[in-house]
């Protein structure tokens, strides 16, 4: 059937539901299964006529003069040419709903007006000092910044990258504690610099060279996938599908994961170790949530130890959650150090890491020092992004209307026998697909791509993770609209729709 497209892209989504239980579909199902149109929600902004080089040479010298290995999404593409909040226009003027934001940067929205006028006025004014001087916006920041986060975590050191981030949280675990080894979870990222390559635990990033030595995965308590899991497990809307007998206040699940976090203490570490990192939900391994008491048990069993206990807020700050700021006060737990990047930004290359004095002092023995790191552009952007998440309601814009999107995709892991999961808090949302829900198998690429493909040809873009790339991934600028959210479901929808459609004519 034709697509009806509009100079801002594709237009039509949506189509006939399928009955829960049903296998198959009829002819005549697929035939009216876009009988119905979702329209692409309005925007008020028009992009700028593209002057740059044709699609053809851009695409000729990203495969002479960048890297390899800097994979591009899409058979054909993406060739992106402005954003405005959640919207990224192409070079023709198509228009897409970003529900990846930048790989889970673009927190208040694509060139949000507030930033962009900070940015462009202290860019007339002092680009750059070194932090050996001072200058008001590093001061007037990190006094924002510190001010979000609970006692004892009030001081800050600004880098440029969540890699870089996180190498200076585990170069401080081992200063303060004189021990070295670090356990962190297998699926779990943390960058991928030769220090926290031997953090971040999935395959595809490894290389075959020595890095990272001294840290220890330990297994991930995921509890759709792993060896246990079930109903009432995780602090979300959606549970699993998994049954379980838990009476109330238990979780057998969580017990069982805790036994193997302590059998990783007993055998892979010595008595004393530095400390233990995990994400509060696994970001690029597609939104993995722990059993509701897994992390304030294993920061315990961790400080027993006399290690300290690092959150990496990379993706899960800033209001990701909704409920939260900060993805860790969703365990009840206060780590020794905190992590951010991405959001920090919404886009300007800037970290941090935060900690207590008493960790700070234990680091100013010695020289320690970072050209770029609290740089007043960083400074001036990093304020303004908070202003932004404040002003505008975004965190609790992204508690509304991600429960919403999470209830919708939920409803559709009912009539889809290839959805196994929904799960998330907030816009961090996972989609795991499967060949069937009894199995869990992930659902192979040929079968996955196709599916993602069909989307953004809607004009809706998203994310895939997952040790096996098996979940889509949906974590949109926190300004998406509630519309906007029920476009994207009607797209991903008609997705599926058409993988029925091919899978029924094979």
């Amino acid at each position: 059937m034709a697509r009806a497209l509009g100079r801002f892209g594709p237009l039509w989504a949506g189509g006939r539901r399928r009955h829960p239980g049903s296998d198959t579909l009829t002819q005549q199902e697929l035939k009216s299964s876009f009988s119905m149109q979702a329209k692409m929600p309005p925007c008020d902004f028009s992009p700028e006529e593209y002057e740059s080089y044709s699609y053809e040479r851009m695409l000729k010298i990203r495969k002479q003069n960048l890297s390899p290995s800097l994979n591009m999404y899409y058979k054909k593409p993406l060739l992106l040419h402005q954003g405005h909040m959640q919207w990224l226009f192409d070079y023709e003027g198509r228009r897409y709903l970003d529900l990846f934001a930048g790989i889970v940067t673009v927190n208040v929205g694509h060139c949000h007006p507030k930033v962009t006028a900070a940015a462009q006025k202290q860019l007339g004014r002092l680009w750059h000092t070194t932090n050996i001087y001072m200058h008001p916006s590093i001061q007037e920041y990190v006094e924002k910044l510190t001010a979000l986060l609970p006692d004892p975590l009030k001081v800050v050191y600004l880098t440029n990258s969540g890699s870089e981030a996180n190498d200076l949280a585990m170069f401080m675990a081992r200063v303060y504690t004189h021990n070295f080894d670090l356990i962190c979870f297998r699926g779990g990222y943390h960058g991928a610099s030769p220090y926290t390559l031997g953090l971040t635990s999935i395959g595809s990033y490894k290389h075959g060279v020595a890095n990272g030595f001294g840290c220890q995965t330990t297994m991930l308590p995921d509890v759709f996938r792993g060896i246990w899991g079930g109903s009432h497990c995780r602090d979300s809307l959606v549970q699993t599908i998994r049954k379980c007998s838990c009476s109330q206040g238990c979780c057998e699940a969580n017990d069982r994961y805790i036994e193997q976090f302590k059998d990783t203490l007993s055998t892979c570490v010595p008595k004393a170790i530095a400390g233990f990192i995990a994400e509060p939900i696994q970001g690029v391994n597609g939104a993995i949530q722990y059993p509701k008491r897994f992390l304030k048990e294993a920061f315990q069993l961790v400080r027993e130890r006399g290690g300290v206990c690092i959150a990496d807020e990379v993706q899960t700050g800033f209001g990701r959650t909704g409920s939260h700021f900060w993805g860790f006060q969703t365990h009840g737990v206060v780590p020794d150090i905190v992590t951010m990047a991405k959001g920090i930004g919404n886009g300007f290359p800037m970290a941090a890491v935060v900690t207590t004095p008493e960790i700070a002092n234990s680091l100013a023995q010695n020289l320690h020092f970072n050209t770029f790191g609290g740089n007043p552009m960083a400074c001036v952007v990093g304020s303004a992004v908070l202003d932004a998440i404040a002003e505008d309601g975004l965190q609790k814009n992204s508690e509304e209307v991600g429960a919403y999107m999470l209830l919708e995709f939920a409803k559709l892991r009912e009539k889809f026998e290839i959805i196994g999961d929904v799960r998330g808090r907030g816009l961090m949302i996972g989609i795991e697909m499967v060949k069937n829900k009894d199995s869990r198998q992930p659902l192979p690429d040929e079968e996955m791509s196709p599916i993602w493909e069909d989307c953004k040809d809607m004009g809706v873009l998203i994310g895939r993770g997952g040790i096996y790339n098996q979940t889509f991934r949906v974590k949109p600028p926190l300004c998406i609209t509630k519309q906007d959210a029920a476009f994207a479901v009607e797209v991903f929808h008609a997705a599926l729709m058409r993988h029925l459609e091919r899978t029924a004519a094979n």
